[in-house]
């Protein structure tokens, strides 16, 4: 019953952050149902990402038995956190993400389309939360629940993105997937038994780690105050649905 109780506590800051972001715009009942849709794709989420996550742990361990036979535990352990796990789970949520843009077409603006990331990540961590709490103890479960990773990795994701359609630079694109990736590749890597068992003074980069997701939690709210503020945020960045030409007679 406690770890129920604990387990509760945990989600409520994602929880609270995402019921905040859907009412930023009160009476656009479109963007309420977009923010709605987002929260059961993150929800969902973790179905392509066990997909992807299964290949490529497939690959990754016949690849360990041939071309790297013999790779230090460690450096296949850092292939594994890097790659099948944070990779995998980066690119399905800038994928969904992107659909998410594509299919709910509006104008959106900056702090719209981070508003769209971080709801999607944060209900993916959501979901990630339930089997990590299984038999985890209080503490992990509240340092999960207020670091909010994916929260982070979502509003660098958005924001970058966000970035990229302002300035029409691609690379921003580019630095919109592989910043999330690194850091959550790091994230995971610092917390490896592996890691820690070869040098225990190692567990001060999953405290570093959580020191920068909390950061970027905090800068996140920053973000969404300061850019009511500030038009660049609120300009729509993309179209929206073009209206029917007017027939000539």
């Amino acid at each position: 019953m406690l770890s129920i109780v604990f387990f509760l506590l945990s989600i409520i800051p994602s929880v609270l952050l995402c019921v905040l972001l859907k009412r930023r715009h009160r009476e656009d009942l479109f963007y309420k149902k977009t923010c709605n849709i987002t929260f059961v794709v993150g929800l969902l989420c973790v179905l392509p990402i066990v997909a992807v996550s299964g290949t490529l742990y497939i690959l990754n361990f016949v690849l360990k038995l041939t071309v790297f036979k013999g790779i230090p535990v460690l450096v296949y352990q850092a292939i594994y956190n890097f790659i099948v796990l944070a990779l995998a789970e980066e690119v399905v949520k800038y994928v969904s993400f992107r659909l998410i843009i594509k299919k709910r077409n509006a104008a959106y603006s900056w702090a719209d389309i981070v508003a769209v990331m971080v709801i999607l990540g944060a209900a993916f961590g959501l979901s990630e939360d339930i089997p990590y709490a299984v038999g985890a103890d209080a503490i992990t479960m509240l340092v999960r629940g207020f670091t909010m990773g994916h929260v982070s990795y979502g509003f660098l994701m958005g924001w970058f993105y966000g970035k990229s359609l302002s300035s029409g630079k691609k690379r921003f694109k580019v630095i919109a997937v592989i910043l999330p990736w690194l850091l959550h590749g790091v994230y995971d890597f610092s917390l490896s038994p592996d890691l820690i068992a070869w040098n225990d003074n190692l567990v001060i980069i999953s405290l570093l780690m959580a020191l920068i997701d909390v950061a970027l939690v905090v800068l996140t709210i920053i973000f969404f105050v300061r850019s009511r503020k500030k038009e660049r945020y609120n300009t729509s960045l993309t179209e929206g649905p073009k209206e029917p030409a007017a027939s000539t007679v």
